[in-house]
């Protein structure tokens, strides 16, 4: 994925946890909407250089979007809305690999009283993807969640569900930083979470993690991690 249009500053602040103040080169400063609901922990450095873009809708509240920060060496993707879109788009090309069975491909399906990122399907099979974005590094490690989440404990329950009625379940981690070599879930911080993916796992859910490579240029894929 290519990035087009983006500008770059200085994080002043993140607040209200969708808010972000940027400062700009001229000594102004902006205010820019913040995709990511978690804590941010381990991506977040006051002064760090940042890159953000303009917002599609003229009539948003925030004029312009945060897309990702400078930490140490390399950059971390920090909108949440990436993820499942590049996601999508390496499955259906055959980046991803494990899905060349399929030849039809949707993305926000309902099922139940879930709604899953991707849906893909052929003459024999269904199959559901939940994607989630992950920030969070302890160590060398990516880990998720990097706040309690309910909703992403029910995603899980649904997935086991899926696998339940026989229909393939793949719970798919996006990782947007390279300062990382395997990935684990986070029990420390939702240990809920982290008994629901073992759950899941022991169930016959599917778990792949992917590691991209975030440049103010593009998105590119990096390798699949392995899973702790």
């Amino acid at each position: 994925m290519k990035y087009e249009s983006l500008q770059k500053g200085k994080l002043i602040k993140r607040y209200k946890r969708f808010l972000t103040d940027i400062s700009l080169e001229d000594g102004s400063v902006i205010l820019a909407h913040c995709a990511n609901s978690g804590s941010m922990k381990s991506c977040l450095e006051e002064g760090a250089e940042v890159y953000f873009s303009p917002a599609k809708d003229p009539k948003r509240r925030t004029r312009f979007t945060w897309e990702m920060i400078r930490i140490g060496e390399g950059w971390v993707g920090i909108n949440t809305g990436i993820p499942n879109q590049v996601a999508f788009e390496w499955i259906r090309m055959g980046v991803i690999g494990g899905f060349e069975q399929y030849d039809v491909f949707r993305r926000e399906v309902n099922w139940e009283d879930s709604r899953f990122d991707i849906w893909l399907a052929n003459e024999q099979e269904q199959c559901f993807v939940e994607v989630k974005n992950v920030t969070l590094k302890v160590d060398d490690v990516a880990m998720f969640p990097d706040a309690v989440t309910t909703r992403g404990r029910k995603h899980l329950e649904t997935l086991i569900r899926v696998k339940e009625q026989g229909m393939r379940a793949v719970m798919l981690y996006f990782v947007q930083r390279m300062d990382v070599d395997s990935f684990a879930p986070a029990a420390e911080i939702d240990p809920g979470y982290a008994a629901a993916l073992g759950k899941a796992m022991a169930a016959g859910v599917e778990v792949l993690v992917v590691q991209a490579k975030v440049t103010p240029e593009e998105i590119t894929f990096a390798r699949m991690l392995p899973v702790l």
